[in-house]
């Protein structure tokens, strides 16, 4: 399988897992040993600030903390869109890469945008590549306004809907189709 690197992860309709029903997942990095990301569209009920406020100045004042993942959830990891893209620790896709471990001050002049998440999304060798044959996610080209949406709650509708006529249906499809 080719790597899915900067590419979107979307649940399909039929994912019940809870930590990924519903979710848009940046994968930042995939291959032969496997995968990993963060979920997109979970933000939590609490700030960066009170939370980890050694990354309030990378993100800025007010910014809401999101769950990356169900891989070391306490563990901060940041994506940041940068003026230079070889800055990132990671690179994902265009601008944006992640910023992981101790950040240098050096590094906050360049960043145009950051989003703060605790833990990540893993998979094993083998382990995403499975959930795509059993059609558990639908791939999409990630785009800067994805990661950095200002509606994480609309992402995951929102995504499936530029898919394509063919996702409208799934893209109204309630977390729980039981409410229905």
């Amino acid at each position: 399988m080719e790597s899915l690197r900067g590419s979107l992860l979307i649940s399909g309709g039929g994912l019940y897992d809870p930590n990924f029903r519903h979710t848009v997942v940046l994968i930042g990095e995939h291959g032969a040993d496997g995968a990993l990301g963060v979920i997109l569209n979970r933000p939590l009920d609490m700030t960066v600030a009170d939370t980890i406020p050694a990354l309030e100045d990378y993100v800025g004042p007010g910014e809401v903390l999101y769950e990356g993942g169900p891989v070391q959830p306490t563990g901060p990891v940041l994506v940041a869109e940068l003026d230079d893209p070889g800055l990132a620790d990671l690179h994902v896709f265009g601008h944006v890469g992640f910023l992981v471990g101790d950040l240098d001050d050096d590094i906050l002049p360049h960043i145009r945008r950051a989003r703060a998440f605790v833990g990540y999304s893993g998979w094993a060798a083998g382990q995403l590549e499975a959930e795509m044959i059993e059609d558990s996610w639908i791939v999409d080209p990630a785009r800067a306004d994805d990661v950095f949406t200002e509606y994480p709650d609309l992402l995951w509708s929102q995504v499936l809907q530029r898919k394509g006529p063919e996702y409208h249906r799934m893209s109204r499809m309630p977390y729980d189709p039981t409410m229905n």
